[in-house]
């Protein structure tokens, strides 16, 4: 099955015409960009690696039979991973060549060739998610101008008593303040942080988070 292409909604459309993500910048300058960065983690997995310590934490958090959204989900490591455990995924990505890789490599999920910011979920997919997962610096790569319209549609694709699970680096021009007024103010709540996706402490000397959130109860009134 081939990646799905989504045309803009509504939502979010302006801003995502005008703007470009930190990824898109790279695909743009280096068109092997992607089959690097595919190849790169084909390898890894080749070696032993592990590289699904992300999925492993949704999977744990999740009811069986989850409804679970992989956001920015890449060559499809984690969607297809919380597939096997037996989850209805959805992978949405940008990137065309990374969702192909997915299909090869990791088929099973529902794969969408969409931008965060202004995509729309076709009737035939799950409209709600347990589980939202966005690993792998996701947040870090949008545009500044897209990151409210993205995290506007995780409260908006929540379930009522869903989680999103957010993680990326703090030294990657995205402050820990601004990310969660940017969640507060698109109808999020972070109710926990971590420094690692095995659940370490946060603390202020922390480089990553992993944060928890939820939908707030404005948020939830409103779908």
């Amino acid at each position: 099955m081939d990646p799905r292409k989504l045309g803009p909604s509504s939502l979010g459309v302006t801003a995502a015409a005008r703007v470009r993500s930190t990824w898109a910048d790279a695909t743009a300058a280096n068109p092997d960009h992607s089959r690097w960065y595919v190849e790169r983690f084909r390898a890894l997995a080749a070696s032993g690696a592990d590289l699904v310590g992300e999925a492993r934490l949704i999977d744990a958090m999740a009811p069986r039979r989850a409804t679970i959204l992989d956001a920015g989900c890449g060559p499809g490591r984690h969607a297809g991973h919380l597939h096997r455990a037996g989850h209805t995924v959805v992978g949405i990505d940008l990137d065309p060549v990374l969702l192909e890789a997915a299909e090869a490599d990791d088929p099973g999920p529902t794969y969408l060739v969409g931008d965060l910011a202004s995509v729309d979920l076709p009737a035939e997919t799950p409209q709600a998610f347990d589980l939202i997962l966005c690993a792998g610096n996701v947040m870090a790569f949008l545009h500044p101008q897209t990151r409210r319209p993205v995290l506007q549609r995780f409260a908006r694709w929540l379930a009522e008593d869903g989680r999103a699970v957010v993680g990326f680096g703090l030294a990657r021009g995205y402050a820990l303040a601004d990310f969660e007024a940017d969640a507060a103010a698109s109808g999020l709540i972070v109710q926990q942080r971590f420094a690692t996706w095995d659940l370490r402490p946060f603390t202020d000397e922390a480089d990553f988070v992993v944060a928890v959130l939820t939908r707030s109860s404005a948020a939830a009134r409103s779908s």
